[in-house]
């Protein structure tokens, strides 16, 4: 620039400058031309290259070329912590002086310009790119690609599973772009991708080698509840929870750890697939094998419960050696029960070998065999004829199921309850859990059965009643229930008829009540079937009959003395002479009195 003359104080035209007419003697225009070319070309908004002249714990400086350096915030540069002095950087020029007169520049906006040129070139070329973990979300991580916001999933930071996410924070990895939602601007990244195809061909060269029965090492890991997954070095194989080990296994866990080094035997692998079949408790022969062959039906083993079922319990005598409780084999008792009342899992029990086939490697047990029978020397025990106290177990249409003691159980049949109360459900007799006394009527020891009474333990009252109660003998009577074909009548304590319907009607034509009381007669008794059939209505009858024949007699009587009387008549008659007016006439009413009674006889009858 041409220097300007100077012009003394005095020469100064004061009132130009202020009025901005000009002070020096060239024009404005090219004052101000010559004034910015001491500027570079900055153009605000647009991404320009610079260079990195210095980086502290929260800025880096960067130099455009322009009359000031930029101050970029050093967390625009976290993805790239191998930042140094002097790398080329690109900058978006926000303005060429902020408020401080400084140039004003952004590293993230220059990123975020060209970011989907570059996401989207990176994932047509399938091109390795690097990203900064920045974040933990749900279901994965925030990454930082090329100033987008790029999600990875927690499937696809590892071909193994991730247990701690927040040891990748702040982390920066290579990615590979595997999809990308243009419309909501969505971009999903992976890391597993790129040591997927590595493996890829590590698998195959181990599928390759495989073979069933051989065995291996492998690292534990994964644990499902399924199974345990075993890395075999680049390939995965599971060993399903039923081949960790020959006992009963709950959880993997119980079994082997995660991170765990274990040798496994190939089961079984499909090539196309890649799914390999692992065993553990192969490795180790088979319990039945070391079972002691000295065992045998009838010896007392111990063992403990390891699974319940309403059948029974199976009980592990040895890792991988199981015997069956069924509930019948729990107590000599015949009531059908749970399991659970006897027995829980984890409970230390003692049973005896039932059964026993080393073959098919199976055994049932019983506990019930560790006590006396009861029903052996039933017959000394509870002989025909022993009086006893049973608790009532259960009702039937037909009796009562009672148990004198564990294990002997018996029945008192319905007609066996009272003698003289007709019993239409035992439940009208007594209650479930109630003490009864009984009396052994039979003993079944084959079937295990006791046939018993109550009513036997008195004396029968129907040889009494058989007297008191006799053919056409009139008491009064009680009716205690109505039918439909008839009513019970109470005849006294414990003792009760039956009265047909056809026998229940009143004198006055109407019928009785529950609760009224009328003379019966008894027209049956039988002591076989224990009934007693009453008519009310034969009571009433039997007086009118009585009434009816004494009123016949006498008329009866009456007609002999007319006959008599009229054979006198015509015997005398015989002695006359037809002239004897006075004798006819006499034997004209004579025979005609007799002829009404004759007619009166016929009509009564």
């Amino acid at each position: 620039m041409e220097e300007m003359k100077k012009v003394a104080n005095e020469q100064f035209d004061w009132n130009a400058y202020e009025n901005d007419l000009g002070v020096y003697n060239q024009p404005r225009e090219e004052i101000a031309e010559a004034y910015d070319k001491t500027l570079s070309n900055v153009a605000v908004g647009e991404v320009v290259e610079g260079t990195v002249t210095g980086i502290s714990k929260r800025e880096v400086i960067v130099n455009i070329g322009y009359k000031s350096e930029g101050v970029i915030p050093v967390s625009e540069f976290r993805y790239n912590p191998e930042l140094a002095v002097g790398e080329k950087v690109e900058v978006y020029v926000e303005s060429a002086e902020d408020k401080n007169g400084q140039l004003s520049l952004s590293h993230k906006k220059a990123r975020q310009l060209k970011s989907w040129d570059r996401v989207n070139e990176a994932l047509e070329k399938d091109e390795i790119i690097k990203g900064y973990i920045k974040c933990r979300t749900k279901g994965g991580m925030i990454v930082d690609v090329f100033g987008i916001e790029a999600f990875l999933p927690g499937s696809q930071i590892d071909v193994k599973p991730i247990r701690d996410y927040d040891m990748y924070v702040d982390k920066t990895m290579e990615f590979k772009v595997v999809k990308i939602n243009q419309e909501f601007r969505n971009v999903v990244v992976s890391h597993k991708a790129l040591i997927e195809a590595e493996l890829e061909a590590q698998k195959q060269v181990i599928m390759s080698k495989l073979e069933k029965g051989q065995i291996l090492e492998g690292t534990v890991k994964n644990i499902t509840s399924y199974g345990v997954f075993v890395d075999l070095g680049g390939v995965d194989g599971l060993i399903h929870i039923t081949d960790l080990s020959w006992g009963r296994v709950n959880h993997p866990e119980e079994i082997v750890q995660l991170d765990q080094k274990i040798q496994v035997v190939i089961l079984d692998f499909d090539d196309q697939k890649k799914r390999i079949a692992l065993g553990l408790k192969q490795l180790s022969a088979h319990p039945w094998e070391a079972l002691d062959q000295n065992l045998k039906v009838g010896d007392r083993i111990a063992g403990r419960v390891v699974v319940m079922a309403d059948y029974g319990a199976f009980v592990e005598i040895a890792p991988g050696v199981e015997g069956l409780i069924h509930v019948s084999e729990m107590s000599w008792s015949q009531h059908l029960r749970s399991a659970q009342e006897f027995m829980k899992v984890g409970d230390e029990v003692e049973a005896v070998i039932l059964t026993l086939d080393r073959d098919e490697r199976k055994m049932s047990l019983g506990i019930k065999q560790l006590t006396p029978d009861p029903w052996e020397g039933i017959e000394a025990k509870y002989p025909v004829g022993t009086r006893t106290m049973a608790r009532v177990r259960n009702f039937t249409n037909f009796g009562v199921f009672v148990e004198i003691e564990e294990g002997i159980d018996g029945l008192i049949h319905i007609s066996d309850l009272s003698w003289t109360k007709k019993v239409k459900h035992p439940g009208e007799f007594t209650q479930i859990g109630a003490p009864i006394e009984v009396v052994v009527l039979e003993i079944d020891k084959d079937n295990r059965r006791l046939s018993l009474g109550h009513k036997q333990l008195e004396e029968n009252p129907w040889n009494e009643f058989e007297n008191q109660f006799s053919v056409d003998s009139v008491h009064e009577g009680t009716i205690t229930e109505m039918t439909d074909k008839g009513a019970v009548v109470s005849l006294g304590e414990n003792v009760e008829g039956f009265a047909p319907t056809r026998h229940l009607t009143k004198e006055d034509g109407s019928m009785p009540v529950v609760g009224e009381k009328l003379p019966f007669r008894v027209i049956e008794f039988s002591k076989a079937t224990k009934r007693i059939t009453l008519s009310h209505t034969r009571v009433y009858e039997e007086v009118r009959r009585a009434e009816k024949n004494a009123e016949k007699a006498d008329k009866k009587a009456a007609a002999e003395a007319t006959k008599s009387s009229v054979k006198k008549i015509n015997a005398s008659v015989e002695k006359t002479t037809l002239g004897d007016i006075a004798g006819l006439a006499q034997l004209k009413d004579a025979m005609e009195a007799a002829a009404k009674a004759q007619k009166a006889e016929k009509s009564e009858e």
